[in-house]
């Protein structure tokens, strides 16, 4: 009998992972259409269920500031995969992914021969969406002409049979973004489209946003807001490791 779940599509790439999720009910705790989009050109096209964690983890609580956007996403994923068991105890979900994009400004690329441990350590400043178009423009003009680093978390929940039922699997992705340098006129006219305040860092690079930047290095997907590469060979690996993924 064929399932009812295909999350896998017919162009998805015939590898460990996909094959592993054939069949099985895959959620995407996140409303955002761009990391939707992104699954979908790489073959998979979960079932969307928001989360409705509040996103209010303390940014000053995480001595390492990259660890808050995997938090994020542990509390986004952890939420939908309970509230699927707790609604729909008959079919509930094989996988649950969680994502949270954050930007860290003040970002300096390692160039110096100095150990890292002896330079002066400045901790970077977390972006998220920008609360107005002038709370956007001065997250651009703080990024000027410097770069910023765009890190993702993404967080996997799945069953198991121990307690509490399910298995936390997490990674991170780091892209780098350097910003040309813009007048205040080009950063105003941005800032006023509106483009960027439902953007973490305040900037769409795949839209308008594109305008702003010089280069980047690392994982473009990463900076439109979900590491594609990285997530299916994510799970390639967990099926290499872990022996009862999915399997429950």
């Amino acid at each position: 009998m064929k399932s009812k779940h295909q999350a896998v599509l017919d162009h998805a790439l015939r590898v460990p992972g996909t094959n592993k999720l054939a069949g099985k009910r895959v959620v995407l705790a996140s409303s955002s259409p761009r990391r939707k989009a992104i699954l979908k050109t790489l073959g998979l096209a979960p079932e969307v269920v928001p989360s409705t964690f509040d996103e209010d983890l303390s940014h000053s609580s995480f001595d390492n500031v990259y660890e808050y956007p995997v938090a994020t996403a542990t509390e986004k994923a952890v939420e939908v995969y309970e509230r699927l068991v707790r609604e729909q105890p008959e079919d509930g979900p094989d996988l649950v992914i969680g994502a949270d994009t954050v930007v860290l400004s003040h970002y300096a690329p390692a160039t110096s021969t100095t150990p890292q441990e002896v330079l002066p350590q400045t901790r970077p400043d977390i972006l998220e969406k920008p609360l107005s178009k002038a709370d956007n423009l001065r997250m651009l003009l703080e990024l000027n002409g410097g770069t910023c680093e765009v890190v993702t978390g993404v967080s996997l929940v799945y069953p198991i049979v121990t307690a509490p039922g399910y298995s936390i699997k997490s990674i991170e992705e780091r892209t780098v973004v350097h910003f040309a340098e813009n007048s205040l006129e080009v950063l105003q006219a941005y800032a006023d489209s509106g483009e960027g305040v439902d953007r973490a860092g305040g900037f769409a690079v795949q839209g308008l946003g594109g305008l702003l930047i010089r280069k980047i290095d690392g994982d473009y997907s990463n900076v439109v807001g979900f590491p594609g590469a990285s997530f299916f060979k994510f799970l390639d690996t967990l099926v290499e490791e872990e022996d009862d993924f999915l399997d429950i």
